[in-house]
């Protein structure tokens, strides 16, 4: 039996010194700003930066990673004699895990007697992070690249994803809510919380006002819908809001006994389409 890679790429939102520890090696989404051809990666700019350029009023605008950046990568992988699992941002997000499909599909021809198995894990941010993390545990009790690709995708209709945003103009300009909506709706306080749905889209559930309120819908989805809301494994990621985590992790202690294990950053391929302030909470649930 051969040693096969676990291999991801940048909208896991996982950091990179935390892909490593775990040995699985990924490719950059990139992003850019409107007015300025600079193209960029998170390794590029801090996420700080990032949101503040935002708060500032720049456009950010992401791209997919192509098949030519994914044949490259793999086939330095294939010629070492190692197979290949690539859990993918999801379909129904970005462009992104077709490419590496497509490029998997050409290199069988050239490397037919290595495996190349693709995973389209239809999750976002840290979900897609959580779904990396959940079957490289698999990998490190045993499992073969065959038992660990169906592993991901019998996992894949449980991961809960669920969002806030702190700014509704995000959603407004990539048309998730109308302009009339967003007006309100900033006026009101009105904060949206919405989940990634069994086709890997992001879209809106229900309708809170305030953030406090917002971030307590957060913590009762875990409550009504997780798997284990004490032992199961939890994520968050967020844009550039610590005290909004601090207070988040709290609440779901206080309620249900829960313990986070991963705070990460929603990197730029979110980001870029809910802004700063945007929370978001993952978790195993009894279905998404």
């Amino acid at each position: 039996m051969s040693e096969f890679v676990l291999f991801t790429d940048s909208g896991c939102d996982i950091k990179p010194d935390m892909l490593k520890e775990w040995n699985v090696p990924y490719l950059n989404l990139t992003f850019r700003f409107e007015g300025d051809n600079t193209e960029y990666t998170g390794d590029d700019m801090s996420i700080h930066d990032f949101y503040n350029r935002m708060r500032e009023g720049g456009v950010a605008k992401t791209a997919a990673i192509n098949p030519d950046t994914f044949m490259i990568a793999f086939e330095e992988i294939l010629k070492g004699g190692r197979d290949i699992l690539y859990l993918g941002f999801s379909s129904g997000l970005s462009t992104t895990y077709n490419s590496g499909r497509i490029a998997a599909e050409m290199l069988k021809e050239k490397y037919p007697d290595r495996k190349i198995i693709t995973v389209d894990t239809l999750c976002a941010s840290a979900g897609q992070g959580l779904l990396v993390y959940l079957v490289n545990e698999k990998r490190k009790q045993g499992a073969t690249i065959e038992e660990a690709a169906a592993y991901a995708e019998e996992i894949r209709p449980r991961l809960c994803h669920w969002f806030t945003v702190d700014d509704l103009v995000y959603l407004k300009r990539g048309g998730r809510v109308s302009p009339t909506a967003a007006f309100v709706g900033g006026m009101l306080g009105i904060k949206p919380v919405m989940h990634v749905d069994d086709a890997g889209k992001l879209i809106p559930i229900v309708k809170v006002r305030g953030r406090k309120a917002s971030l307590d819908a957060l913590a009762d989805k875990l409550g009504t819908t997780a798997e284990d809301p004490k032992g199961g494994t939890v994520f968050i990621s967020h844009a550039d809001s610590d005290a909004d985590v601090e207070y988040l992790k709290d609440t779901l202690n206080k309620k249900y006994g829960t313990t986070v294990d991963v705070v990460t950053n929603v990197g730029a391929v979110i980001g870029a389409h809910s802004g700063p302030g945007t929370m978001a909470l993952f978790f195993v649930g009894k279905e998404r």
